[in-house]
């Protein structure tokens, strides 16, 4: 059997967030996030857990750094806690919660893995969420402000950096459905917050280059493959109404400075308020846009189907089965997902800055997983994104969901993610056979075929 060889300088590595990894939500003088807010409320979070204590990665940061180093990590892309930052959100700087992200770079530079940072990555400041949150036109500003604190501290180190982190959630489930904070349900703030969230975005990105760092600014939005599930008008129609008005909002926004008819024409007066200069902003040139896969959608017209009039059904290849969270295995969705990408904006350099699947672990008595089924999943889409290479698409580097198995969000601890196991009782990382088979392909810069 041979092997598929991906680019010299091809970038390996692997991702966490702040919330889901670092713990010591209230330590060091760091602030209330809309997560911390969110989590300590009854009935939000499975089984009533939160992200308080996590992977206690704030503290034990260096033998992370340590972990990723004999895992062989070309990279790391982490996000920053804004209220560990600024605990209000504005105002004043707290040092210590600087400083940490400070060491980590260092940390990482001295291991010679490369830091790649996000700054949004939801874990948005209670106080200012108390202002209106990203529904209020002012938190592009807000955002701005932050971002030039973390440009000015970090930016002579860090090389790439992203906005935000999957921009639809926060605005969709966070304003729309309510199943993420601030758990409010009101589409026509939903659509306010996802233009706000680009406006911060384009602010951002005009504050690095007025800074003159020497590194790369894009963003990370998430892009299931969406099909119809048919070939008629009505499924057809059904599709893209929720890829535009979803993920190809982003992209439409940020590639071509609009937003979809088929947006437009669907949500009506819930349409947010797009001033002069707005969409100039928003699509300012970028360096690279990230893209974190999962899964292929089918998409279904349904009368009965809520907002869009549309169902959405996760799809899995022949034989591939699903994850435990019942998401659809089939990985030639992400090649086909790149191949739109290059087809409809113009094949601007990618990164897949996530990708990965929750199983079942089954750990023997020491701890260690063999997950088998994992590897086939990673091997699966690693395969994929050498195709799309193949096949003309820009994409430069891969990195694994996750690093750890962490706090997932509304689901809690139960998913897991991660190539290396974390114990919580213990907080003992223990990596995985999909961890020691990762460490391989990034040796050989390539994946069996």
């Amino acid at each position: 059997m041979g092997h598929l060889i991906f680019p010299e300088g091809f970038l390996w590595g692997a991702s966490t967030a702040a919330y889901q990894i670092e713990g010591s939500w209230n330590k060091d003088g760091k602030g209330e996030s809309v997560w911390d807010r969110f989590t300590h409320r009854k009935y939000t979070i499975r089984n009533g857990e939160s992200g308080d204590d996590a992977c206690d990665h704030y503290r034990r940061m260096a033998k992370d750094v340590a972990l990723m180093e004999a895992l062989g990590l070309k990279s790391y892309r982490f996000s920053i806690a804004w209220t560990r930052v600024l605990p209000e959100g504005r105002g004043k700087i707290n040092p210590k919660g600087l400083g940490f992200y400070d060491r980590l770079v260092d940390k990482l530079l001295e291991a010679g893995i490369a830091p790649n940072t996000t700054l949004n990555h939801w874990d948005f400041p209670q106080a200012l969420e108390d202002q209106g949150g990203w529904s209020n036109r002012d938190s592009a500003d807000w955002f701005a402000d932050y971002a030039r604190v973390v440009f000015e501290r970090l930016g002579d180190r860090v090389a790439m950096w992203a906005t935000h982190n999957e921009p639809f959630i926060v605005a969709f489930l966070g304003y729309c459905t309510g199943d993420f904070p601030p758990g409010v349900c009101d589409y026509t703030r939903g659509f306010a917050a996802a233009h706000h969230l680009l406006l911060g975005h384009g602010k951002a990105v005009d504050v690095y280059r007025a800074g003159k760092h020497r590194g790369k600014i894009g963003i990370v939005l998430d892009h299931p493959n969406i099909v119809p599930a048919s070939d008629s008008k009505e499924d057809r129609a059904a599709c893209d109404r929720i890829y535009y008005s979803n993920q190809g909002l982003y992209f439409e926004a940020i590639f071509k400075g609009r937003y979809a008819k088929a947006m437009t024409d669907w949500i009506g007066p819930m349409a947010p308020s797009v001033r002069a200069g707005d969409m100039e902003l928003i699509s300012r040139p970028i360096d690279f846009v990230g893209i974190n896969h999962y899964s292929t959608q089918a998409v279904t017209a349904n009368t009965r189907g809520g907002f869009f009039k549309a169902t959405k059904e996760e799809y899995s290849a022949p034989g591939m089965g699903k994850t435990d969270l019942a998401w659809g295995i089939n990985p030639p969705g992400l090649t086909q997902v790149l191949a739109g990408i290059r087809d409809r904006y113009g094949n601007p350099p990618v990164y897949i800055t996530e990708n990965g699947c929750a199983l079942e672990d089954n750990p023997d008595a020491k701890g260690y997983v063999e997950d088998w089924g994992r590897v086939d999943y990673l091997r699966g889409h690693i395969r994929a994104v050498h195709r799309a290479i193949a096949d003309g698409c820009d994409v430069r580097g891969y990195y694994v969901w996750s690093l750890l198995d962490n706090f997932e969000w509304a689901h809690g601890y139960a998913p897991r993610f991660g190539i290396v196991r974390t114990d919580y009782k213990t907080m003992r990382r223990i990596p995985k056979l999909s961890a020691h088979w990762y460490r391989d392909v990034i040796a050989a810069n390539g994946v069996d075929e």
